[in-house]
């Protein structure tokens, strides 16, 4: 059996690491990884190769920023060329990034099951790149590894057939026990002991200036009481 999984984004590498770790204990089973460059700096990208002690990809598709519907339509091109090649069993692909949709439409539309990691998750907020993703990849697959009983209940009010929908539990959790030991290391200058860990990049929180400006300021009044450590994303930077 011949198993993809695609990579994009920095979301992607943490619930795809205790994946593919988990598979490895069936040598019967090859498992191919696809990066399609979705996020392609070093902070953004090869650091999580590193430290979540993933496989370096077996394809990297290259594709750099640009709009959702470039994006999205440059993924498709060259992700499509890679199945002519080697086409799998099955593709997995996580959570609700343009590489997630991109990927699963073209498996479907060539016959390649699917299988969807941290489905059923939604926001209810159709403005939300990320929610038009994760529905939409939702409705095509074939199978859903869902994080929680909530997530079950809203494929099923959506009319998924129950028997695809598999609850795995959040495998996001798998990564934060495997990592905590070295979160605790003193890595970061000046770090307390305890301090709270904030990561702030949603275009909805941190495009408006004024609305960043009030979360700055919450932070502000927060770290009076426990030190915070904010690693900046390149978005939320410029």
């Amino acid at each position: 059996m011949d198993v993809f999984h695609v990579v994009g984004a920095r979301p992607n590498f943490m619930k795809a690491a205790p994946v593919i770790e988990a598979i490895n204990a069936f040598p019967e089973i090859k498992q191919t990884l696809v990066h399609t460059g979705q996020h392609y700096d070093v902070n953004m990208s090869e650091i999580f190769f590193e430290q979540l002690g993933m496989p370096r990809p077996d394809h990297n598709l290259e594709v750099g920023s640009g709009s959702h519907a470039q994006q999205t339509a440059e993924i498709m091109v060259r992700f499509e060329r890679v199945i002519l090649q080697q086409k799998p069993d099955l593709l997995l692909v996580y959570g609700d990034v343009n590489s997630t949709i991109a990927t699963a439409l073209v498996a479907a539309k060539m016959g390649v099951r699917v299988g969807h990691v941290e489905a059923g998750l939604r926001s209810w907020d159709r403005s939300m790149p990320e929610e038009i993703n994760r529905v939409l990849t939702d409705q095509i697959s074939d199978q859903l590894f869902t994080p929680s009983e909530g997530a079950d209940e809203n494929l099923m009010r959506e009319g998924i057939d129950p028997t695809k929908i598999f609850r795995v539990g959040n495998l996001m959790i798998d990564t934060l026990v495997k990592l905590l030991g070295k979160s605790r290391e003193p890595g970061i200058r000046g770090r307390a002991d305890r301090f709270v860990l904030v990561t702030l990049h949603r275009p909805s929180n941190v495009d408006e200036p004024e609305r960043l400006r009030r979360l700055l300021g919450a932070l502000n009044r927060i770290s009076e009481e426990i030190q915070i450590v904010f690693p900046i994303h390149p978005r939320t930077r410029s």
